[in-house]
């Protein structure tokens, strides 16, 4: 199940600064990667469901590297050590904000946003949008404020 969200912004409305160029959050969970094993199919799904969090609102380089590394920390906690490096490896290498991917870093923004710290107007933005995320397969204590930690 994908985690979605919904704006208070209309189609009419024209963007009056870059913060309200953020397009609503979604998910689609582990891209291009199974969400868990044969046995248990959304065995990490959560874990994915924080990254796509992470990689939706983009930001600099090193968050972005947090990111991942929290992504391979959450995986290893469900015991797949081998599946969370390869995971690990997979958003290293297509997770880049230069390639028109629905996956990229920061793909909640316009392409070509590249590796940009979000201004403090563009935080406000990002945590209005995440008020109306539903976490369907989520841990309690998952939530997408704790992939900013390391």
């Amino acid at each position: 199940m994908a985690a979605t969200a919904t704006s208070n912004t209309t189609a009419t409305q024209q963007p009056d600064d870059a913060s309200d160029r953020l397009r609503p959050f979604t998910s689609d969970g582990c891209s291009a990667f199974p969400d868990g094993t044969p046995d248990q199919q959304q065995l990490w799904l959560s874990c994915c469901q924080l990254h796509d969090y992470a990689y939706w609102k983009g930001g600099a380089y090193a968050e972005r590297e947090a990111s991942d590394l929290a992504l391979r920390r959450c995986v290893a906690a469900t015991g797949q050590h081998y599946i969370a490096e390869l995971m690990l490896n997979g958003v290293r290498i297509g997770g880049t904000p230069y390639l028109p991917t629905s996956f990229r870093w920061g793909y909640g923004w316009p392409f070509l946003r590249g590796y940009k710290p979000l201004s403090p107007k563009e935080i406000e933005r990002a945590k209005a949008l995440s008020q109306n995320i539903h976490w369907p397969s989520s841990p309690q204590d998952h939530h997408p404020e704790k992939m900013d930690q390391p």
